[in-house]
């Protein structure tokens, strides 16, 4: 029995797979023939970009991804680090992006079903979810109604599936309005004593099907993910799969059920290209082949044929490789969660995937043809920078009317007060709370620091009480509220954030991306946690124009040795190419390059935690890092942006030794007890940091900047640089006053002359003053009035009413 042959096709339905015409070639050249119409399907999907990164692959291998703690890098379905005493956390970032931005609440709620499934299928309980999203101005109708679908989907998944929300950004910014970025990270802690992989092996073993149906839902979805946005992707609808959370969360308990059991050899979850992906790459994997019988696949719907099945995107499905001989053990755990669960092909010595379907072969390829030996192109970088970076960076301060005390001449005469109340009143700067409202943050009892509270999500860590050797304790006794603490009780916490400036990438792609993994360091140091590895995803215009490959290379070099720098190793992510939209002229218009870094850290006692909020009256506040006499950038800020309408300069550089030093100061500092709060300058620079650290606890502060009107004069500094200026591995710290000489002690050892004492915690009911050393006041804000603006800015713009329904 042969497979199905076919005659040539067409340039133009080669092209509809998403494939070039020399790829095509290609195909016929390895297959030693025309492949069928599935055939054809199967390298469509699987040669994407979304899939193969035939162009970002070269790049990637310059990240850095081993270490001490490191027990699964890239290649697996998640990246696994070792926390200590038995602990294991298995974490991964992935995007959803164009999916969203045609059919909003769907395309959010399966991206997270999608990276849930990356967590589960290595063996880890799924403890956390955080999101990164980008959108275009919220005073545009459409970006309005994407804003509410995406929100609502990410609640809708997450909530019913019982997996907390704890954290994530969202920026605005017109350069996203027909693209928007839905980003989504999970973490789980490894409940299995063997990490699950997904390379098959051992000849003649069952492959199974379990979990949902296979229906024509998300059809080509990863060549979908593969192309820029037009008018028409509005009818790629079908490509954007329909996710059940419920059924989801049934899933997640019968695969660590069925993976305790060690009758499951491998597993693969099938997300983008489906059956397609999860064979070939099974089969790649572990060097041998998989024949599968679409005949035997549980459907939703009617007359499918092998092109359907293999590029279906239905959600909730997986596929497993079982040991001979237990394959029942397995299919009667899924059915006692109502799931599917049948044996659908097996294990074969001849590298390839066959499909069968009616008693003949549907398609037979080569599965290393597919999932590794796959195109891979080495694109010329450009020999300067592009003529938009060049231009931005000419840009300097002088170009800004004069700054006084009393503020600044732009559009009339605007005060440092109204300044900064302008910037908390922008929904990139302003609080998320109606975003995180929408979320369950506190399912599962482990959250610590709630969404806005802190710098990065804090976790408390379960033990698994049966391989802790604990299942004889009794369940009222392991809390940490035991006096004196038992030994095997939950101490350890683990913190997440994820982050990315996007503005600065734009105008560097290199010092950008560098400052994203630092900041990404900074806001965990911020919690009291150890950085400890990353997850990355990286979202770019198209590699095939040359500014786009700049981007995306130079952005990739700027993580690899920010990576190396702060011994974060990278254990894998997601790239996310040709995220552009047509123009009405049919100009493609790409967003923003936008990187964004999931890190994780290490919290060794949940005791000693800090958020961003002063604590008590009377706290002494510090500057670490750059004091503020030093000469930082304005280049790629947010005032330049919102106050002045430009984006240009270059963004911060950044000092790697300055940030070890700070972060690690902070860290001791709340180890010791010496910190009470703790929140880094970032959008806004150092006013906006006062300004959330006064709004979250509804206290003031006086902050005496120690520099004069003349001293400045002088010194050639800007009052607008000084408040609102961003870099310099800031962090604002509070400490009580009888930990003043430690702290002081410590710092003058560890930083040298890398801080500086600005200030105190006023009282309740107050205002957050700033004034210069002759106590001019630049700012005099009441908490109230920075509050309003801060917490109702995105309520305000989004006239229309919020619906959460798929």
């Amino acid at each position: 029995m042969s497979v199905s042959t076919s005659a040539p096709f067409s340039p133009e339905e080669i092209a509809s797979e998403g494939l070039k015409l020399e790829e095509y070639e290609e195909i016929v050249r390895r297959l030693g023939r025309h492949p069928n119409q599935a055939e054809l399907g199967m390298f469509g999907v699987m040669w994407s970009e979304h899939c193969c990164y035939k162009n970002s692959r070269p790049l990637l291998k310059q990240f850095p991804t081993t270490g001490d703690r490191i027990l699964v890098g890239p290649g697996e379905n998640a990246g696994v680090v070792d926390l200590g005493d038995g602990l294991r956390l298995a974490f991964k970032i992935e995007s959803h992006n164009h999916p969203s931005a045609v059919e909003p609440f769907q395309g959010a709620a399966t991206g997270v079903g999608g990276i849930l499934r990356d967590i589960f299928t290595m063996g880890a309980r799924p403890i956390a979810l955080l999101n990164s999203l980008r959108f275009g101005s919220l005073e545009d109708a459409r970006t309005k109604r994407l804003f509410n679908g995406v929100v609502s989907g990410i609640a809708h998944y997450g909530n019913c599936v019982g997996v907390p929300t704890v954290g994530g950004e969202v920026y605005f910014d017109p350069a996203y309005s027909g693209n928007p970025l839905v980003n989504v990270m999970a973490l789980g802690l490894m409940e299995t004593a063997e990490i699950v992989k997904s390379g098959a092996s051992g000849i003649g073993n069952p492959v199974l099907y379990v979990g949902s149906t296979t229906g024509r839902d998300g059809m080509g979805g990863a060549s979908f993910a593969s192309a820029e946005l037009s008018d028409e992707s509005e009818q790629d609808r079908p490509a954007v799969q329909v996710g059940d959370p419920f059924l989801e969360k049934s899933l997640i308990e019968a695969c660590l059920e069925a993976f305790k059991t060690g009758a499951v050899v491998a597993a693969q979850d099938m997300g983008a290209a489906g059956i397609t992906c999860s064979t070939s790459e099974m089969a790649a994997k572990g060097g041998v082949g998989i024949e599968l019988d679409l005949d035997k696949i549980p459907v939703r719907e009617t007359g499918m044929v092998p092109y359907e099945y293999l590029l279906s995107e239905s959600q909730e499905r997986m596929l497993f490789v079982a040991h001979k001989g237990r394959e029942q053990e397995l299919i009667q755990i899924f059915h006692r969660w109502g799931l599917h669960a049948v044996v659908a092909g097996t294990v074969i010595a001849e590298p390839i995937v066959r499909i069968l379907f009616r008693g003949e072969i549907a398609a037979e390829i080569p599965a290393e043809a597919l999932a590794e030996n796959t195109p891979l192109y080495h694109r010329d970088l450009l020999a300067e920078p592009p003529e938009y970076a060049r231009k931005a960076w000419e840009w300097t301060p002088d170009s800004l009317p004069p700054s006084t005390v009393a503020g600044i001449e732009i559009q009339g005469f605007r005060t440092w007060n109204e300044i900064l109340l302008t910037l908390l009143d922008t929904p990139t700067i302003a609080s998320k709370r109606w975003v995180y409202r929408q979320y369950d943050h506190q399912v599962q009892n482990n959250t610590i620091t709630v969404p806005g509270g802190a710098d990065a999500a804090v976790i408390r860590l379960r033990p698994d009480p049966v391989r802790a050797g604990l299942s004889d304790i009794p369940a009222d006794k392991q809390t940490i509220g035991s006096n004196p603490p038992l030994p095997f009780l939950p101490t350890k916490g683990v913190a997440a954030t994820v982050d990315c400036n996007p503005r600065y990438v734009y105008l560097d792609p290199y010092e950008g991306a560098k400052a994203v993994v630092a900041e990404a360091a900074r806001n965990l140091s911020c919690v009291g946690a150890e950085p400890l590895a990353v997850t990355d995803n990286l979202n770019f215009g198209s590699p095939e124009k040359p500014v786009g490959y700049w981007q995306l290379a130079e952005a990739c070099r700027g993580l690899a040795e920010a990576c190396q720098e702060l011994n974060t190793p990278v254990t894998g992510g997601n790239v996310s190419l040709y995220n552009e939209t047509l123009d009405p002229a049919g100009q493609p218009q790409p967003i923003y390059p936008t990187p964004v870094v999931g890190m994780v850290g290490l919290i060794p006692d949940l005791t000693r935690v800090c958020g961003q909020a002063w604590q008590a009256e009377g706290d002494l506040i510090y500057l670490l890092g750059l004091p503020i006499k030093s000469k930082i950038t304005l280049g790629g800020s947010e005032y330049l942006a919102t106050i002045h309408g430009t984006v240009a300069g270059r963004p911060p550089q950044v000092d790697f030794n300055l940030e070890r030093r700070v972060q690690a100061a902070c860290r001791e500092g709340i180890r010791q007890g010496w910190i009470r709060s703790a929140h880094d300058c970032a959008e806004g620079g150092m006013a906006i940091a006062l300004a959330e650290a006064c709004i979250s606890s509804q206290l003031g502060a006086e902050i005496n900047l120690g520099l004069t009107s003349a001293e400045l004069e002088k010194q050639s500094f800007r009052w607008d640089c000084i408040l609102f200026a961003e870099g310099g591995a800031r962090i604002l710290v509070s400490v009580s006053p009888a930990q003043q000489v430690l702290w002081e002690s410590y710092l003058t050892q560890h930083l040298g002359t890398d801080w500086q004492k600005i200030g105190q915690v006023g009282s309740a009911d107050t205002f957050l003053r700033v004034f210069t050393a002759d106590s001019q006041p630049l700012i005099d804000a009441r908490i109230e009035l920075m509050s309003d603006g801060f917490f109702n800015a995105i309520e305000r713009r989004l006239t229309v009413p919020v619906t959460i329904s798929s």
